[in-house]
């Protein structure tokens, strides 16, 4: 459901911001039981030209060889022609006559919903000298499944959370070992520089040692 939130509002706005207008496929895999976004995109090529658009979806079963008219949209309203699909269509689609979004919401979701859909527009270039036919088709070959499989972006985002996972781990232990051996050698360094100094002062208290005893000899010596 969040994917579908996401593709609905990603459609309304590249709908109603034509500088900003993409065709986005749709996604392909419906679980039975819940409701589906059929997306269908059709950007103009000129944005500055006015134009009226309507648009038509037909289904073709699986395993049959002929499409059947199921739901036309000219703004504002919205038709459904065949009776498997009756109060089940929602138009999701752009919200005025300048149609670039013709997308439509199938709730309930069956396994006879498996099948080719076909989104045709009908674009009229609203030109100054004359007006202009543009036809677009684009069909989407979706398929129903009892459950949700993981989705590629979902599975790939879960392996780099745990690669950044033991990655930071092993940074932590990287720091760790870092800091115990900079603490270790600053306790070795210190270790030797207390040693060189019991050392320095051991080697002055004997000079210091020596230098006073041919004192002593002299002051026995003037006593004789």
């Amino acid at each position: 459901m969040k994917q579908l939130s996401v593709f609905v509002v990603f459609s309304l706005l590249v709908s109603e911001c034509y500088g900003g207008c993409a065709e986005v496929d749709s996604r392909t895999e419906a679980v039975a039981g819940e409701g589906f976004l059929l997306g269908c995109i059709s950007c103009k090529t000129r944005e500055e030209v006015p134009a009226r658009a309507t648009v038509d979806w037909h289904f073709k079963p699986a395993g049959e060889e002929k499409f059947r008219h199921i739901f036309h949209y000219d703004h504002p309203n919205a038709t459904v022609f065949h009776p498997d699909f009756s109060d089940r269509l929602e138009w999701h689609g752009t919200p005025d006559p300048d149609v670039q979004t013709g997308a439509v919401y199938i709730q309930n979701v069956t396994f006879n919903d498996t099948g080719t859909y076909r989104c045709t527009f009908h674009r009229t270039l609203l030109l100054s000298l004359s007006h202009q036919l543009v036809v677009v088709e684009k069909e989407v070959e979706l398929t129903v499944v009892a459950e949700a499989s993981p989705e590629l972006v979902a599975v790939i985002s879960e392996i780099m959370m745990y690669v950044l996972i033991v990655g930071l781990q092993l940074w932590l232990i990287a720091v760790l070992i870092y800091c115990y051996k900079k603490t270790w050698d600053e306790h070795e360094r210190h270790e030797a520089r207390r040693a060189l100094r019991a050392q320095a002062e051991l080697l002055q208290e004997k000079e210091n040692c020596g230098g006073d005893q041919p004192d002593k000899l002299g002051e026995v010596a003037s006593l004789e």
